[in-house]
């Protein structure tokens, strides 16, 4: 009598399985190969990441105490080209919620049809506690940990939320001096001066508000008489906004890992920036500004707009949450900002998602711009790279459409679909290996 072999789990346990974010990234994986009939196989290599790595780093801090750090890096695949993905530094961050991030990078660089896979990284430490020489040392020593599983052709780091150019100055220096030669295409979102690409930095909060104008068009409303909520003002909240502002769009509320503000004619977004940008402004938070009142940070989300952008933090829209928006349109320029419960609840209100992999795609476009540039040592003007984004941004967004009218999906599941097709594609057609 031959043993009894049980099914094989569409879940393997792994070490991620403790955090919330990357439980939340499987579960919208396991939706989306049951609507797209997946291969099982399959589906179990999209749920594990190809390769993780979790590091020491060790630095000297300014009191001349020694210091360790914990940093990660998590390639979700190596099948649709080098992975890419950025590198983020938070207090909070741990392995799983990395994994998270890497795979929808990896869903992300799919819809806009990217030759990359999808990774990410972090260093769990805060940023504003670490004077500039802590940071430059603990940005070095990462990258010195981490020489075995990254190059111009196996993965390139960005910017995330904690990093800047500078931070991919110093990996680019780094990796340079261990290679022997200077390296531009190592890491995206650096300098211009170092082979930057024009425009990275608006990238994200650029696409996000070309999607916005899209949204906005299909439903037959015109941005002049819009109103717009936008949570978090780093990168992409800041460059939205001001976006946002050029278009015409009203900003009433805006919040930050500090306060919130708000001002129902709309806030002077030209003179929040120079106010957050002051030398004099330590925290280079919106908290203070004289041109709009205080807002309690727990009814930001909930302030009655036409427009919604969480450009900050994952899950922050949950179940509980989800049913007291008051927007028409949901733009999300964070990662993983809406749980599967919440989307839930938003699937039958009448709120326009337009989804994370979609809608912050921008940044790792004009990464991508900027990795062809440097290998090309052929560097674009301004014009041409927002509009080739702008041309690579709309064409995803349709697609997305297209796929949820075709088959009767939110925008979410055409867009996470689409992601995951293209990548379970390549994997059938490479084989085991990669």
């Amino acid at each position: 009598m031959s043993a009894i072999v049980p099914p094989a789990p569409s879940h393997p346990a792994t070490l991620f399985d403790t955090s919330p974010t990357y439980v939340m990234a499987c579960r919208q994986l396991d939706e989306v190969a049951k609507a797209i009939n997946l291969d099982p196989g399959i589906a179990q290599r999209l749920m594990v990441p190809k390769r993780s790595q979790v590091v020491a780093v060790p630095i000297r801090m300014d009191s001349g105490q020694v210091r360790s750090f914990i940093g990660y890096r998590v390639q979700h695949s190596l099948t649709s080209g080098a992975s890419k993905g950025g590198l983020r530094y938070a207090p909070s961050v741990d392995l799983g919620e990395v994994a998270a991030l890497a795979m929808w990078m990896g869903w992300k660089c799919g819809i806009m049809k990217l030759p990359f896979s999808g990774a990410k990284g972090g260093i769990a430490c805060d940023p504003a506690a670490l004077s500039l020489g802590e940071k430059e040392r603990l940005t070095r020593r990462f990258t010195e940990e981490i020489l075995n599983i990254i190059g111009p052709r196996v993965d390139v780091m960005a910017p995330d939320m904690g990093t800047d150019e500078q931070t991919m100055a110093w990996i680019y220096d780094t990796y340079s001096m261990k290679v022997g030669y200077a390296c531009p295409e190592i890491v995206t979102g650096k300098p211009v001066e170092l082979g930057g690409c024009v425009g990275r930095k608006e990238a994200t909060g650029r696409g996000v508000v070309y999607c916005i104008r899209e949204a906005l068009e299909e439903l037959k409303l015109r941005a002049v008489e819009a109103t717009a909520v936008v949570q978090g003002f780093g990168n992409v909240g800041s460059v939205t906004c001001e976006e946002l502002y050029q278009l015409g769009v009203r900003v009433i509320a805006i919040g930050d890992r500090y306060a919130a503000i708000k001002n129902p004619t709309g806030i002077d977004v030209p003179a929040l920036v120079k106010y957050a940008a002051d030398p004099k402004n330590v925290l280079h938070s919106i908290k203070g500004f004289p041109g709009a009142d205080d807002l309690d940070p727990k009814e930001l989300l909930g302030t009655p707009c036409t427009i919604l952008v969480p450009a900050a933090l994952e899950r922050v829209i949950t179940g509980e949450n989800a049913s007291k928006l008051r927007c028409r349109i949901l733009a999300e320029g964070a990662n993983g900002p809406t749980t599967p419960d919440a989307d839930a609840v938003l699937a039958d209100s009448d709120v326009y998602v337009i989804p994370d992999i979609l809608c912050n795609a921008g940044g790792v476009t004009v990464s991508y711009f900027e990795w062809v540039q440097d290998l090309q040592q052929f560097m674009w003007s301004e014009d041409q790279v927002n509009a080739q984004l702008k041309k690579l941004m709309l064409g995803a967004f349709h697609r997305v459409r297209d796929r949820a009218r075709e088959r009767n999906m939110t925008n979410r599941m055409a867009a996470l679909s689409l992601g995951v097709e293209k990548v379970a594609t390549e994997k059938a057609k490479r084989g085991l290996y990669p």
